[in-house]
């Protein structure tokens, strides 16, 4: 009788154990067709600045400006394009630019002066201005104040493009005489060596 009732009931827990495990095998995973799945695409990234490093074997040459204005020197890049406009002379090459300004008559530049004169005016025409720092450094040629800012370029008149750039401006003063140098290029840019060619290399005359 013990036999009798024991052996259904090993079967009736084996056939169980058999159904459990076809159900379990004609049913795949739930997300297992991820090939089925579609992705949405990322969102694009905004374009960072291009490098604007100038080469380490940048020649220079030196610039002298004639008539009223040619009291000083200074090392420039060979081959940037030169520009002359009302006084101002320019040296540019794709992203950087050197801006020279001869002044007269000028009352030697403080950090204050430059402060209280110059950043006020630049806040007004350089987009996204942004004060950096204002000091004297040395030089070649002697002390000379020195304002860092950064601010955005004028879009370009083919791209429409804009870049933020890093600005350096030196006040030279000799006498009566100044002349103030603009460095610019795009901000992240490795331009510390040719700038400090640049700057070192100014002379007067």
């Amino acid at each position: 009788m013990r036999r009798t009732l024991f052996v259904p009931m090993v079967t009736a827990a084996v056939a169980a154990v058999v159904l459990a495990g076809c159900g379990s095998g004609s049913t795949p995973p739930t997300g297992t067709g991820s090939a089925s799945v579609s992705q949405a695409p990322a969102p694009a990234a905004s374009e960072p600045n291009p490098a604007g490093d100038i080469p380490d074997n940048q020649v220079y040459v030196l610039y002298a400006p004639g008539g009223s204005n040619g009291a000083f020197t200074v090392k420039v890049p060979e081959g940037w394009a030169r520009t002359d406009s009302a006084g101002t002379v320019s040296f540019t090459d794709k992203l950087n630019r050197i801006e020279i300004v001869p002044r007269s008559g000028a009352a030697a530049p403080t950090s204050q002066s430059v402060s209280a004169q110059v950043v006020p005016g630049l806040r007004q025409h350089v987009p996204k201005f942004a004060m950096g720092k204002v000091g004297v450094v040395s030089r070649q040629a002697g002390p000379v104040v020195l304002l860092t800012y950064q601010g955005d370029t004028a879009p370009d008149p083919v791209t429409g493009k804009v870049v933020h750039d890093a600005f350096e401006r030196y006040a030279f003063h000799s006498g009566s005489r100044e002349v103030d140098l603009t460095l610019s290029g795009p901000v992240g840019a490795d331009n510390v060596d040719p700038w400090r060619i640049v700057t070192d290399s100014f002379r007067w005359q």
